[in-house]
Parts: C-alpha cells; sequence; structure tokens
C-alpha cells in the first residue's frame, strides 16, 4: 500500500523533533449499503474511504494527523506539522521494518463482491413479508445489509510492518408493531467476519416473524413494576450489561487516568467466585475479531476475569507506557481519522453450570429481561441505566406476564458481586462500540445469568 522507503522517511520526520514513537495508519475501505423500509429499496450505496494517520509520541502524549492524500510531499507535510507539536527531545531513530506474519483467522469463502444485488435484496425480503403477514398491527419494516472490505497498513518507528486484509458483513431487521398511541420494535442484527456464506445459515423469514410476534406482544404488555428484584438476564445480547456497565472501565482508556472503578483493582476480589469474563479478539470469524490490532500488535485471549479476581486490564500501547503494561492487543480505531486506544473484541461472560430451567423455576419473583437495548454508563464509577426491550415477570418459579418500559438501574460492582447463577449456554451478538477512537465491531456475549437485587425502573399505568 506504501512504499517502505517513503515510509521510512515519513517516520522519520515524525520524528524530527525528538518524539519518542511515530507510527503510520493506512487504510483502503470499500463498503456497500442497501436499506429497505417495507420491502421498499429505499437506499443502495458503495463507498471508498482512503487515508493516512500519522500519531507521534510526545513522552506519556500523543500528537496525531490525518489526511486522504498519500503523495510523498503531503505525508512529509503532514508528519513535520505534527512533529511541530512535539515538545520532548528523546530524539529517536527508524529501525527496520520486520513483516508481520500471522494466519488470516477468518477467510472469505463467498466474496461480497461476486453477490448480485438483487439476492441481497430478496434474502431482506424474507424478513420483510414474513413480519407483516405474521400480524396486521405490524405498520413498518426496515431491513438493511452491509458489507466492507479494508486493506490496512500500520508501520511504526520500531519496525512493525503489518498488512491486514479485513472483511465483516452485517443485516438488520426491525419490525414495528403500532396501536392507536403506542408502538413497539423488535429487531436483530447478525454479524460476522465471513463471507457472503455467513447468510447460507440464517433464515431469514424465522428473524421477520419473530421480530413481529415480540413487537405485537410488547404492544400489548402491561408497564414493569418499579423496586429492587432479582433479574434474570438472557444470554446473548443480554451481554451488553457486562461491556457497558464492567468492560469500558477494565479499558486502559479509564484505568490509566485512574477514571474506572477497578483502577486500582488488579488480583483483588470484584465479582462473585463464579464470574469468569473473557475479551477474545482471536476467534475465528467472530465479529470483533482481529488478524492484528491497529497498533500492529497481535490479538490476544485476555481473561480479565477469573473466578472472581481481576486478572487483567485492556491496554494498548500509549495507556500501557503511563501503566508500566505491556500491550495485550487492544489497540483500536474507526478509521485512519482517529487514533487507537484499548478497546474490546469480542467481551464475554464464561458459561457457567446452572440450567435455565433451573434459574428460573429457583426465581421466586423477578424480572426475566430477554432482550435488552441500550443505556448510558459512566465508566469512573460504573453506574449505568439500561432499557430492557423485552421483559416478562417471573411468579412462583414461572414466566409469567410481559411487561413493557423496564430499566435496569445499578453500578457495574454491585452487578459482578451479585451474579449468583449462570447458565451453560453462552451466546453472543454483533453490536458497534462508541468510544474516543471512534465506532469499532465488537461482539457482546454471556450465558444467561441471574442477578440479586437490582434496582428495576418502571412506572405504574
Amino acid at each position: 500500500m506504501l512504499d517502505r522507503n517513503l515510509a521510512a522517511d515519513v517516520l522519520a520526520a515524525a520524528l524530527s523533533t525528538g518524539g519518542s514513537f511515530a507510527e503510520i495508519f493506512m487504510e483502503n475501505t470499500v463498503s456497500n449499503n442497501i436499506t429497505l423500509i417495507n420491502n421498499v429499496v429505499e437506499k443502495a450505496q458503495s463507498g471508498i474511504e482512503y487515508g493516512v494517520g500519522i500519531r507521534v509520541f510526545d513522552g506519556l502524549n500523543a500528537v496525531y494527523a490525518y489526511t486522504n492524500d498519500s503523495g510523498r510531499d503531503n505525508l512529509l507535510k503532514v508528519a513535520k506539522e505534527a512533529a511541530g507539536a512535539v515538545k520532548e527531545n528523546k530524539g529517536s531513530a527508524v529501525a527496520q521494518f520486520k513483516v508481520l506474519n500471522f494466519d488470516r483467522i477468518s477467510p472469505m469463502q463467498k466474496p461480497y463482491n461476486t453477490v448480485p444485488k438483487k439476492t441481497m435484496v430478496d434474502m431482506l425480503r424474507l424478513a420483510g413479508s414474513a413480519a407483516t403477514g405474521a400480524s396486521a398491527e405490524i405498520t413498518q419494516t426496515t431491513a438493511s445489509y452491509m458489507d466492507v472490505v479494508s486493506d490496512v497498513l500500520v508501520a511504526n518507528s520500531e519496525g512493525v510492518w503489518g498488512e491486514d486484509k479485513r472483511n465483516r458483513t452485517r443485516a438488520h431487521f426491525s419490525a414495528v408493531a403500532s396501536s392507536a398511541n403506542e408502538k413497539q420494535t423488535a429487531s436483530r442484527s447478525p454479524g460476522s467476519q465471513k463471507g457472503f456464506e455467513f447468510y447460507d445459515g440464517i433464515d431469514f423469514a424465522a428473524i421477520g416473524k419473530v421480530c413481529a410476534e415480540e413487537a405485537v406482544v410488547m404492544l400489548h404488555a402491561g408497564y414493569a413494576p418499579s423496586g429492587k428484584m432479582n433479574v434474570v438476564i438472557d444470554n446473548g445480547f443480554g451481554g451488553v450489561i457486562f461491556h457497558e456497565a464492567c468492560g469500558h472501565s477494565l479499558e486502559a482508556t479509564g484505568v490509566a487516568k485512574k477514571a474506572s472503578e477497578f483502577w486500582n483493582k488488579k488480583g483483588k476480589k470484584i465479582a462473585a467466585d463464579i464470574v469468569t469474563a473473557i475479551d477474545d479478539g482471536t476467534m475465528p470469524f467472530e465479529w470483533g475479531s482481529q488478524n492484528m490490532d491497529d497498533e500492529g500488535g497481535k490479538p490476544q485471549r485476555n481473561v480479565l476475569i477469573e473466578n472472581g479476581i481481576l486478572k487483567t486490564f485492556l491496554v494498548d500501547k500509549l495507556n500501557g507506557l503511563k501503566m508500566g503494561e505491556p500491550s495485550t492487543g487492544s489497540g483500536r480505531r474507526q478509521n485512519y481519522r482517529f487514533a487507537p486506544t484499548s478497546r474490546m473484541t469480542n467481551t464475554f461472560i464464561a458459561p457457567g453450570t446452572d440450567s435455565r430451567d433451573d434459574i428460573i423455576s429457583s426465581t421466586e419473583y423477578g424480572l426475566y429481561a430477554k432482550k435488552m437495548g441500550g443505556g448510558s454508563v459512566q465508566p469512573s464509577t460504573g453506574e449505568f441505566n439500561f432499557a430492557v426491550l423485552e421483559g416478562y415477570m417471573i411468579r412462583d418459579g414461572k414466566i409469567a406476564e410481559p411487561v413493557r418500559g423496564a430499566s435496569l438501574i445499578g453500578r457495574g460492582s454491585e452487578v459482578l458481586a451479585n451474579i449468583d447463577k449462570i447458565s451453560a449456554d453462552m451466546a453472543m451478538e454483533a453490536g458497534v462500540c462508541g468510544s474516543i477512537s471512534g465506532g469499532v465491531p465488537t461482539n457482546v456475549g454471556q450465558p444467561m445469568i441471574r442477578v440479586q437485587n437490582i434496582l428495576v425502573g418502571g412506572r405504574s399505568e
């Protein structure tokens, strides 16, 4: 993607005023998007994103600049402009490049550009037709498809030369059920790093039907009660609770600044004995996996919490220098416009030994959060507020009436300590996580868990 002699000259220019480390991140990304509303194609777009980011370390700070002009003169100009903001005078040199060799963990069998757009549209329409056919109360359906193929280069002054080809695809479907004064939505968004063969295993008609049924059930549900109670959170996207309320607090982005409730808890007990939590960027074909991270580092299976004990943080290069810890292969960014920082990949609570039936039957009274939605979190304190998109009351050990309007309120540390049941059926779902380095693809996951005494926000009719 870039001549090595030019890359060496650009890195030397970036270090010319005394920076201790310099890095080039270059990408060429081709993307396709199709959106249907009520089974009518509303948008079909293709795009190319191309550019170069240059980063220089100035002590324990960093200077970042980017451009979409990769000509020699412009790259040297941008590198010198970044160097002009450096205040230290370390005088580092550029090491000889050594090419990173790694296996591609997610090879494509069926490249996206070999599939006709009509095939993609027809696939999405299966979901829309099934949803509208399931209930007359479905008033709108939205379906979308996306694929991305990126060629990436990371080169730095320590001699790293890493080239990577990345591919991801994801589909989204939502159904809206409406009455005279109420609307409820249900959705599914499967994603993977596979080629188009990923969709061979997905039943879009079933997705449309399930979304319609969920939306209609919630449309006629009563409001959830409020107060502290035991909450059973289902597997899959239920893992967003750990991701947001706890995972962000384990990223070095906040830990290095002591802006995390767990910054000084390494080696200490922060969760129930049955809780083991993992971030694993090495899982083949998973949405959040990587061949290399965005700093040219090797992704790892990072055991964050083991049997309740905090074992490690997710660390990128710059924050690792601040903490005196090595990178865990967790440096990520949305694209060349963003400097990297520590981010999650595929983050999940490991399977336990309880059965789903036993978790429900042993809960005399509580809330079953079958489908979680979004929320807000303050990583420095771990305080969170999450919406429950599909919820049911549990009464006398049985799933009872559906309820809407429920939210889960608390602190990440409280959730970890109060998990008392974990099933064996771990599942993950795709999402996009936002932070200071932009939006990156991440998986969230867990088995079914039960958390004691969560504050549930609700309301009365």
